[in-house]
């Protein structure tokens, strides 16, 4: 079996005048969900062997937070994860494939999405990934992923 974490970023600050959505920050409250997330994460044994995460700031300082709680991980900035599809998803997932257990750390609705797909086998309007957020689908370690293929092994949310 290999699994894939996927971790929605927490409750960010809203964009200032003028600033870019991808420069968007972490709040307080955002910032103590995602030091939840970490601890959630090492308590139930969940630590990933690899992280990709979104280039957006909000993403990055959610990660910092986990990473703080969990130890160091190989991650990698993935660009393709901001705004993706789960089609998109999919596809850099199953690139990763020789990948135990992955993380995600990304953005809605792709984030919520994918989970839906790779479990129920349907995307539709499916809203359940809130802010801070962590999904843990289990799947079978050589198959490709496909709608339907995973089990949702854990779910949590600040």
């Amino acid at each position: 079996m290999r699994e894939l974490i996927l971790l929605r970023h927490a409750h960010a600050e809203p964009a200032a005048p003028g600033q870019a959505d991808l420069d968007r920050p972490l709040s307080a409250e955002g910032l103590a969900e995602a030091e939840s997330a970490g601890r959630w994460i090492k308590d139930n044994a969940w630590v990933p062997d690899c992280v990709l995460c979104s280039p957006s700031r909000r993403t990055r300082e959610t990660l910092e937070a986990v990473l703080g709680e969990v130890g160091y991980i190989d991650q990698r900035i993935e660009p393709s994860i901001y705004e993706a599809t789960p089609g998109g998803l999919i596809a850099l997932a199953d690139a990763h494939r020789d990948v135990g257990r992955l993380m995600l750390v990304g953005h809605n609705p792709g984030l919520e999405r994918l989970a839906a797909l790779l479990h129920s086998g349907q995307s539709g309007d499916y809203r359940g990934m809130p802010p801070g957020g962590v999904a843990v689908l289990t799947m079978p370690a050589d198959a490709a992923l496909e709608p339907g293929i995973a089990r949702l092994g854990a779910f949590w949310w600040p």
